[in-house]
């Protein structure tokens, strides 16, 4: 990165100035605060350059598009895009191009909506990236009492953390080794599903698979994170763990009001103390399950004495070699609980709807997966690997709706330098994933399900991924999402047995199944499928 003169800082120093006033015009390129370019003496060697070239001037800040405070409220709540900030990010796209800048309240925003925007920036990482400031979590946590966990804490702080969550978790060969734990809560989801489909008055008929496959996936995290089953997949779900459902819905639909709204409006409308309330319940129901995990191991001490504590839970780990105390368990593992949910819940049902629309690539699966693990057989991690089609899926449906539909770095410790632009330290970007995995320069019809297109394609066929950065939604580098591994193997163990043994369909008068953003992106409607049991 080129190093920045005086000059330069200042006149980039004053264009942020700008931008956090709100004072660059709206929809418009602001014109004279800041000169076009330099004098030749002030220039500075670019990335590339050599002695001797010409230097390549990086370009002003007052050359890109702002969106003032008062234009993004009026966007969010008099136009309706507060549901539909991926919808937002695409308008704002086709006006500004690839980057703009934007200010809400006191926050200024670059947002970045190419794939070769977000590798530049991405690139420059700092080794203790921060996502996001997360204050709206931060501020909870301070209301309340409870330590930071791995989602609120920056710094040197998370870099501990992180390393110490990272075992047990973060390689493939490791995250296998929870493939019996995952595929035992599966096989009860199965026996579920089962009686769910004998309940409907068709004998075939899920009117809602979003909330069965959130339960499961609930079941499931909790199975891994502490061991214990908590009953998400029997017929009557226990109290405490209906409230932790609640909840989380509860919390994430105020948080969207709770961020956009200024902080003087919290004692006067109903939205933070629901947020609040939201994220009590959340951690009352990750305290007590840490707690149970805290007694076992301390009676399992007093029993057997160190040398026979028999460590195989990944909370139980933790705790055992100290890698974690129990009061920063109980800041970060409810931020896991929620993580740990979305990413299958979600992309599960996005899977199914589309595959239910497009019987060819169904039958396709079905074909794959019964050719490696027959009816009746339950798959294995290593059957993965003969398996490029069900991968393609799931990555294809990830890129049409990632989980996150943006996200967010702040680089903290050095000027950054995106699209010949060159931003002062702290500066915050706004990653616009969504718009970026349906750009067609990348994906051609990105609109279209298409899972081939990750599938090795000829040489001369140019229709498959043409950009790495295209579609990450699990992030990447250091910050990257720490589940990934766990995510991915429940979600193939999980689609290989329903395409093995069912056809799915769309149910009667089911239509089209848009996108809401709730901070993550979810179907604007309950989808409604069948499940036709296939024979052997």
């Amino acid at each position: 990165m080129a190093a920045l003169s005086f000059t330069r800082l200042r006149w980039a120093l004053l264009g942020t100035r700008l931008v956090g006033r709100g004072l660059w015009p709206q929809g418009t390129r602001a014109k004279a605060a800041i000169p076009a370019a330099l004098p030749a003496d002030e220039s500075t060697e670019g990335p590339g350059t050599t002695t001797g070239q010409d230097p390549r001037r990086l370009r002003s800040l007052a050359e890109l598009p702002h969106i003032g405070s008062l234009r993004s409220l009026f966007q969010l709540f008099l136009r309706g895009y507060v549901l539909h900030l991926h919808e937002l990010q695409a308008l704002n796209k086709v006006r500004y191009g690839p980057i703009w800048t934007s200010s809400l309240g006191t926050h200024s925003l670059v947002n970045l909506a190419s794939a070769s925007l977000l590798e530049q920036l991405m690139r420059q990482e700092d080794k203790h990236p921060t996502r996001d400031r997360m204050e709206q979590w931060r501020d909870h946590r301070d209301y309340k009492g409870f330590t930071y966990g791995i989602f609120t804490t920056q710094g040197q702080q998370w870099f501990q953390l992180r390393k110490a969550l990272n075992q047990r978790l973060l390689k493939p060969a490791e995250a296998a080794l929870y493939t019996d734990a995952l595929n035992e809560v599966i096989s009860d989801f199965m026996t579920r599903l089962d009686q769910v489909l004998a309940e409907s008055a068709s004998g075939d008929l899920v009117p809602d698979v979003a909330q069965h496959f959130y339960y499961l996936a609930l079941e499931a995290i909790c199975y891994i994170l502490f061991e214990k089953r908590i009953g998400c997949l029997e017929p009557s779900i226990p109290e405490d763990t209906s409230t932790f459902i609640r909840s989380v819905g509860l919390m994430f639909q105020n948080l969207l009001y709770v961020t956009f709204l200024p902080k003087w409006t919290r004692p006067l409308l109903p939205f933070w103390n629901r947020y609040l309330n939201g994220w009590d319940n959340i951690f009352s129901f990750g305290k007590k399950l840490i707690d149970q995990k805290v007694k076992e191991i301390e009676s399992q001490l007093q029993a057997a004495g160190p040398d026979g504590v028999q460590i195989s839970g990944y909370l139980h780990f933790l705790l055992a070699n100290e890698l974690l105390s129990p009061e920063e368990a109980i800041g970060t593992f409810p931020e896991l609980l929620l993580a740990g949910v979305d990413t299958t819940s979600n992309t599960m049902t996005w899977a199914l709807y589309h595959l239910s629309k497009n019987k060819e690539i169904q039958e396709a699966l079905h074909k794959e997966v019964t050719g490696v693990v027959p009816f009746g057989k339950v798959p294995q991690n290593k059957d993965f690997a003969h398996m490029p089609l069900l991968k393609a899926v799931i990555k294809e449906t990830l890129r049409l709706y990632p989980v996150v539909p943006t996200n967010s770095r702040i680089i903290t410790e050095k000027e950054t330098e995106v699209g010949g632009f060159l931003f002062p330290k702290n500066t915050q970007f706004v990653l616009c994933h969504y718009v970026v995995s349906r750009d067609p320069s990348v994906f051609p019809e990105p609109e279209s399900f298409q899972p081939h297109r990750w599938l090795r394609q000829k040489e001369t066929d140019n229709s498959g991924v043409q950009h790495p950065f295209g579609s990450v939604p699990f992030g990447y580098g250091v910050r990257s999402c720490l589940g990934r591994r766990i995510a991915e193997l429940e979600m193939k163990l999980l689609l290989s047995r329903l395409i093995q043994q069912y056809e799915v369909v769309l149910a009667p008068g089911m239509g089209e199944v848009k996108s809401v953003a709730r901070i993550v992106l979810v179907p604007n409607k309950k989808v409604s499928l069948r499940f036709l049991q296939r024979q052997p």
